[in-house]
């Protein structure tokens, strides 16, 4: 399933493992967020399913820009080990740095940071896998 060079089909099924990997990860750590973010009840003013399908359109976004980076190693560079080397980098160099300025900015407290970045994290790596797998 390829169109103009991109694994379209590489691009959905990582960002549909993506999408399930955060509402793992956020399941598990809900309570250390929500301390760590000072969301009081009843804080949220916007429909709640607005935050779930910005959440989808970002990692469907991601999982494309992503597959045209890994994309640009070459051919017979697309792997498992490379996608996840890209994921991994691309966290590290846009991702983390990002974070890090826009929450100390804002006052956050680091766990948030920490909580945030780290998932952030597995979606890049687990986009990056999937992309290697799949090839572009």
């Amino acid at each position: 399933m390829q169109f103009a060079g991109m694994n379209y089909l590489a691009i959905v099924v990582a960002a549909a493992a993506a999408y399930v990997f955060s509402a793992i990860y956020y399941t598990a750590l809900s309570k250390p967020w929500l301390k760590a973010a000072e969301v009081k009840k009843g804080g949220r003013k916007a429909a709640a399913w607005i935050p779930f399908v910005i959440a989808a359109a970002a990692d469907l976004i991601m999982a494309w820009v992503l597959a045209g980076v890994i994309g640009h190693l070459g051919v017979g560079q697309v792997t498992l080990k490379n996608g996840v080397i890209s994921g991994a980098f691309i966290w590290f160099g846009f991702v983390l740095t990002v974070i890090a300025v826009n929450y100390a900015f804002a006052g956050r407290k680091p766990m948030l940071t920490a909580i945030d970045a780290i998932h952030w994290l597995g979606v890049l790596i687990v986009l990056g896998a999937i992309i290697g797998l799949f090839g572009v």
